[in-house]
């Protein structure tokens, strides 16, 4: 069918009965096989055929145009986002084989929904931006429909009042509609919806996050449950706690930092009695101190933060009188102390502290008793004294420092005398590992990143103290990668190439400062996205083929195969096809192959320069162009022609006296093949007499000599049946030419009229080629030949001569030998 169809095009194409002007046609994609979308019948007569039959059919006697299969508008046109997506189609009809130039247009519906590249979005705004500040979003869907299907619109859901989205041609913005606050609402978790223009709207969500950033718009409050009066004993000693005072700043950071300080307004007396920790807010006692008389102090405390006013309370210190000597405990320190401070390293078994013994100068002894409080210590009576010790492993993580307070009562325990604090400090060791956040990250990178380009930042905690909590980061297999040790924070130092590798597993070390250390790990998957940086490639920059100028058409030329390196639609190789125009040939990206799509005639035309280019899918796509020589081989498919006589009624006079030997005409022929296909030779076959022709011709030349002397019975006409052949394999090609030659004394032109009636049944066989420089120098071989002959002879006669002569004289010399000796020797002969 496709041969009929293509000798239609040509003979068309030859008549000039091709219409300019193309009928357009539209379809909706997507639709199923067999849907009417036109006719040629309004136009054209039957019968109706199409060139191409990918994508419609025709009806060959309606003339009614149907899909054949669904149409993909986004595939078909992938680049073209804006106007119509066409392809084009021939028809042959009407008995007069008029061609048609069709254009079927595919209309575009609603079959893509708006993607976000991302699912998760996440905006950082500080809580003092104005109502109507405006916040670009630089993500954005993407529809690859058209028109008002591919036009999208925003809104948000759950924004609780506080934002908004407003859009215009160009931009996507989040604009605030209410006060923010990070200390009431911190996270704002909304939902960010696109939707596109369709009659059946699509959409598409993204959880949008937005953070709201702290400011110093929060100052210092003391807490409610900061004391506002405190009982200093007598005798009080230096350094003891009066009070501790507590106030926040609900700001984060550096606003979140208070200081405490004296107000002015407090008294000479109480600035000598009192030390104010303007870092904790601890009131200790300044000195030691010992009244008479009861004294009352009033402290104003304030708490200060950078931008605010301080914050202000009062605390009323009594400090009472000494009355008579109290009872006091002595203590024996067993373990590390310094400065009445006891010491003692965590994760410690139970161990003994101090023994405490009771100093009472009342007749009435007391006994020692722990405060309920006092977790996790213990007093045991040992021998009159107290044992103080812990009740389990101390953890300096849970609490750093304990205030053990011993109650001094009476014997019977209903009346408190007194209480002692001692103060215990537990020393870390290094007893945790760094833990990191989450021990598997994952992260992708698009290929071709800057070097240098921020990756993702780790992070992880230790629990231990000082150095021992300290965290430096490490990678165990480095790569491309780098990690500042300090902050956690990867970076690409190389720009990454998809193709050489995808993925990488970054094994993260984290050790703390511990002697020894301790380490945590965790596992980052860097997965590299693919751009489309890699164009198509050919495995040569230049094809060559040969085929013969008898191949049929559709047959494959040669195999063309190419290759990209991207991945998914960017390694896909959408089109392949020849730039020149009007040549016969074509791609078929299908099986990989150049096809011959016409005929090909190396007389006309002995090569073809073609230029094809491969386009992939990548947006935007990337080509490449490729050199192919297509050679075309000789096939003997022309015969000889014959220049020389210009027809065979020509006719040469000779002299009778032409000398044997000389030429006395020529028979000049071409042939348009090439090779052994135009190599010519020439032979009389027949002559007219048929008595034997005074005249030869030269199966290579062409030149006709005479063979001898002319003589008298040679006068007249004589006619040679010439066949010319050339050189072609198996079966050559021939054609045949009568030469008229007149032997005459007298050199008048001559004349003939008819040729003689010669049609023989078969045409002899080729001569043999033979070799003419042989022949012509046959008599200087023999003569050389005879030379080397006698001189061979002469050499062989000297050379006889020399070796009898000297066997001779060998043979003398021994028989004189055996007669002087006198010995009887056995005369052996010569070899």
């Amino acid at each position: 069918m496709n041969w009929i169809i293509l000798r239609w095009v040509l003979l068309l194409a030859s008549a000039g009965q091709v219409h300019s002007l193309a009928l357009r046609f539209t379809t909706l994609e997507e639709q199923e096989a067999g849907v009417k979308i036109g006719s040629l019948s309004t136009t054209y007569s039957a019968p109706y055929r199409l060139l191409n039959e990918r994508y419609i059919r025709v009806d060959e006697s309606t003339g009614d145009l149907f899909t054949k299969e669904r149409i993909d508008r986004e595939t078909l046109c992938p680049l073209r986002q804006d106007g119509d997506c066409t392809f084009s189609n021939t028809a042959v009809v009407s008995l007069n084989f008029e061609v048609v130039q069709m254009i079927i247009v595919v209309d575009d519906i609603n079959d893509n929904a708006p993607i976000f590249e991302r699912n998760e979005i996440s905006l950082h705004i500080p809580e003092d931006a104005p109502i109507g500040t405006a916040f670009p979003l630089d993500d954005q869907a993407q529809d690859k429909d058209t028109g008002n299907n591919g036009l999208i619109r925003y809104h948000l859901e759950d924004s609780g009042g506080f934002f908004a989205i407003r859009q215009d041609e160009h931009e996507l913005e989040l604009v605030v509609l209410k006060e923010l606050d990070r200390e009431t609402l911190e996270n704002h978790m909304l939902v960010l919806v696109a939707v596109d223009g369709g009659s059946v709207p699509l959409s598409a969500k993204a959880n949008l996050n937005v953070t709201v950033t702290d400011v110093d718009d929060n100052c210092p409050e003391f807490d409610a449950d900061s004391p506002i009066t405190a009982i200093v004993l007598a005798l009080g000693i230096k350094g003891t706690a009066v009070a501790q005072l507590k106030a926040t700043d609900k700001d984060l950071g550096q606003n979140a930092q208070i200081t405490f300080s004296f107000s002015r307004q407090i008294s000479d007396r109480a600035k000598a009695l009192f030390h104010l920790d303007g870092r904790t807010g601890l009131i200790s006692l300044a000195v030691d101190v010992q009244v008479d008389s009861p004294e009352e102090h009033t402290l104003k405390v304030l708490a200060n933060s950078p931008l605010c006013p301080p914050a202000q309370t009062q605390v009323t210190v009594y400090i009472q009188p000494v009355t008579s000597p109290e009872p006091s405990i002595k203590i024996r320190f067993v373990t590390e102390h310094k400065n009445q401070v006891i010491v003692l390293q965590e994760n410690e078994p139970p161990t003994v502290l101090a023994l405490l013994e009771l100093e009472d100068t009342s007749t009435a002894k007391g006994t020692l008793s722990l405060d309920k409080d006092s977790m996790p210590f213990s007093l045991k009576p040992q021998a009159g004294s107290y044992l103080l010790s812990t009740s389990k492993p101390l953890d300096f993580e849970m609490c750093s420092e304990y205030n053990v307070t011993v109650i001094i009562s009476d014997p019977h325990g209903t009346r408190l005398r007194r209480r002692e604090v001692i103060k215990v400090v537990v020393e870390d060791v290094n007893d945790n590992a760094p833990n990191f956040e989450q021990t598997r990250y994952k992260k992708d990178i698009k290929e071709n990143n800057k070097p240098g380009e921020f990756l993702l930042k780790v992070q992880a905690t230790d629990a231990d103290s000082h150095q021992f909590g300290k965290v430096r980061y490490r990678l165990t297999n480095k790569g491309p990668f780098r990690i500042h040790e300090e902050t956690g924070v990867i970076s690409v130092v190389e720009s990454l190439d998809r193709e050489q590798q995808e993925t990488y597993i970054l094994n993260v070390l984290a050790r703390d400062s511990g002697d020894p250390s301790q380490e945590g790990f965790a596992i980052v998957s860097v997965k590299v996205l693919d751009l489309n940086d890699n164009p198509p490639t050919f495995p040569t920059p230049h094809f060559y083929f040969f085929v013969s100028e008898s191949i049929p058409q559709l047959s494959q030329v040669g195999k063309v195969t190419v290759s990209d390196a991207d991945q998914g639609d960017n390694g896909v190789i959408v089109d392949v096809r020849i730039l020149n125009e009007n040549v016969p040939f074509a791609i078929d990206l299908a099986q990989g192959s150049l096809r011959s799509t016409g005929e090909v005639d190396r007389e006309k035309q002995d090569r073809y320069d073609l230029l094809v280019v491969a386009v992939d899918g990548g947006s935007p796509a990337l080509s490449t162009t490729v050199k192919m020589t297509v050679f075309i081989e000789d096939v003997n498919d022309n015969q000889p022609q014959v220049l020389l006589p210009s027809s065979n009624l020509s006719c040469l006079t000779i002299s009778p006296a032409a000398q044997a030997g000389s030429m006395v005409t020529k028979i000049y022929a071409i042939d348009e093949d090439s090779g052994m296909n135009s190599d010519i030779t020439y032979q009389i076959i027949a002559t007219k007499p048929a008595l034997h022709s005074p005249f030869q011709i030269d199966q290579h030349s062409g030149n006709i000599t005479l063979m001898q002397h002319l003589r008298g019975e040679d006068y007249g006409m004589h006619h040679l049946f010439i066949v010319v052949r050339d050189g072609g394999k198996p079966d050559p090609l021939q054609t045949t030419v009568w030469v008229n030659l007149l032997v005459n004394e007298t050199l008048e032109k001559c004349h003939v009229n008819a040729v003689p009636d010669y049609l023989p049944s078969r045409l002899p066989p080729p001569m043999p080629v033979k070799d003419c420089r042989c022949e012509s120098n046959s008599w200087l071989i023999f003569y050389c030949g005879l030379c080397l002959m006698v001189i061979s002879v002469c050499v062989l006669l000297a050379v006889t001569v020399v070796f009898i002569k000297r066997k001779n004289t060998k043979r003398k010399e021994e028989k004189n030998n055996v007669w002087e000796t006198g010995n009887l020797c056995e005369l052996k002969p010569l070899n």
